[in-house]
């Protein structure tokens, strides 16, 4: 056996058959019901033709026949690929040509999106809908249409397969906050340490393969995780992983949208040991829940809540914190690109900005592609070596922008400003593509975003650069209150200056009922320079 997602897996199935694995909405399977509900679905595969290295696209929602069509890909040797079911048929187009898809699974609400995206697409030669009690019937009646129900039964439950490697690739495209996405390639051996752990949360990485299942047997270490955000975000995909290979259990709320009273009753039923969450847009709507109805739900279980993509801002963080007085509050760092690179609880930068613990395999780069002396102030480049990812599908120069090498040894930069404080923890100062020059002074948004969430009135903030005839650009915010909220800019601009210096403050300002994420919870800066510019 080796490295692969698909092989480990099955040894878990061996090992701990009749241990719950996976938990969505009304759904409940055991390992070995999650393994064969995969298999079927790879033997559908199969018999239309799928094959190793061949792309299969997953158009869904969050449940549990994301996991289930993303097992049968592994199981064959073939590759699930991420899309984003908020886009409209020509941006979807796009990726499903990048990625060279041969079959899209999409939801019965979104199969005609699918189907006009596909259009004209010859390498696509079928489409799969997931019934969700919208109307798909003008799609199905297609020759390559099929229902996902009627698939699934139709496939073999006990299928043979041919030897993995764990040179397969699994491939997630990246949301980013700008541009479309891009293909990431990890090989399963590579993303197993990086993104999953190495099958071991908090500790050293298995050695070998074996491992995994006696420790999930064993029960040392099983986690309960719930990973909130939508599946087309690497980290709630790699989170349901990791629960799956401590032989513990994935929860998952079925549906398209970030429901936190959904997630606050789950959490009450399921009791998961950690909660895996966006940033302030997933945190937010959560604390107002608990705080809401504070005796109606029992978060005893929950010993960690963990955001990944995006920081927690203080007051959020301390909110949550009064909440869940015995629940661990952190921050998670780590890119599609990158895995998991470090995590931090409440430590800061001189200047207050969240500082992260990482090991050694992480550094900042200056110009000169020199690393950056801890304690200086140099602000560079993150940088990470070891297990990485191949690089981007389909784009070589892209590529080899991203991925250098130096002395013979290969990093990825991701494209995060950092900078390197005195005891070695690393401060990340936000993406170097959203950074606002304004008179020749650098900006970076996430600085902006959280002086200005911490004001009482606002609820949430983006901050983005626009044009300025004098200073190149100037600082300018988009906000949502919240109810019964208004605060002015020079209200704004007053509190900000308590924080932050006065090249930073917002000069200009829109409020919004809802400011614009990603389905990911990520922030959507292109949103918010529209907004800016209506």
């Amino acid at each position: 056996m080796q490295f692969n997602i698909a092989d480990l897996f099955e040894s878990l199935v061996e090992a701990i058959p009749d241990k719950e694995a996976l938990v969505s909405g009304t759904d409940r399977f055991t390992f070995a019901e999650l393994n064969t509900r995969a298999n079927r679905m790879a033997s559908f595969l199969r018999e239309r033709g799928v094959g190793p290295g061949q792309h299969v696209g997953l158009h869904l929602f969050n449940g549990p026949e994301y996991v289930e069509c993303m097992l049968a890909a592994f199981k064959l040797r073939a590759v699930s690929i991420n899309l984003n079911y908020r886009y409209v048929a020509d941006e979807l187009r796009q990726v499903c040509d990048d990625a060279d898809l041969v079959m899209v699974i999409t939801q019965a609400e979104l199969a005609q999106v699918a189907a006009d995206a596909c259009k004209g697409l010859d390498k696509v030669q079928t489409l799969v809908a997931v019934a969700d009690g919208a109307d798909a019937s003008s799609v199905l009646a297609r020759d390559d249409a099929f229902d996902y129900a009627a698939a699934m039964e139709s496939g073999d439950p006990n299928p043979s397969f041919e030897p993995r490697s764990g040179d397969d690739l699994l491939i997630i495209y990246t949301g980013g906050t700008t541009g479309m996405p891009k293909g990431v390639m990890w090989r399963h051996e590579d993303v197993f340490y990086a993104g999953l752990q190495g099958g071991n949360p908090g500790g050293e990485g298995l050695k070998t393969p074996e491992e995994l299942a006696v420790k999930a047997k064993s029960g040392e270490g099983v986690l309960n995780v719930f990973s909130t955000a939508p599946f087309i975000h690497g980290a709630a995909m790699w989170g349901t992983i990791i629960a799956m290979f401590t032989g513990g259990k994935a929860i998952v709320q079925p549906g398209r949208s970030f429901d936190p009273k959904v997630v606050c009753e789950m959490i009450t039923t399921e009791k998961p040991h950690s909660l895996s969450l966006v940033g302030d847009a997933m945190a937010l709507p959560l604390v107002d829940e608990l705080t809401k109805n504070a005796d109606k739900y029992d978060t005893s279980s929950v010993f960690v809540v963990a955001s990944a993509g995006a920081v927690l801002s203080d007051s959020v963080q301390k909110r949550l914190a009064e909440l869940l007085p015995n629940t661990f509050i952190m921050n998670n760092f780590g890119s599609t690109e990158t895995g998991h690179q470090g995590a931090a609880a409440a430590e800061k930068s001189a200047d207050g900005r969240t500082s992260f613990h990482m090991d050694d395999s992480n550094t900042v780069l200056d110009d000169d592609l020199k690393r950056v002396e801890p304690g200086s102030g140099v602000v560079g480049k993150l940088a990470r070596r070891g297990h990485l990812p191949l690089g981007y599908y389909n784009d070589p120069e892209k590529t080899a922008d991203r991925f250098i090498t130096i002395d013979g040894v290969r990093w990825v930069l991701p494209g995060d400003a950092a900078t390197v404080e005195a005891d070695g923890r690393i401060t990340v100062l936000g993406r170097g593509s959203n950074c606002i020059n304004t008179g020749g002074e650098k900006v970076f948004p996430e600085e902006v975003e959280e002086a200005l969430k911490s004001h009482p009135d606002v609820y949430d903030a983006l901050v983005v650069g626009v044009a300025d005839d004098k200073w190149m650009q100037r600082v300018a915010a988009v906000i949502s209150p919240r109810a019964g909220k208004k605060p002015t800019l020079e209200q704004l601009q007053e509190h900000c200056r308590k924080s932050i210096a006065g090249y930073k403050v917002p000069r200009a300002l829109q409020v919004v009922d809802e400011v614009g994420r990603m389905p990911s919870g990520k922030p959507d800066y292109a949103w918010a320079r529209k907004q800016l510019s209506a």
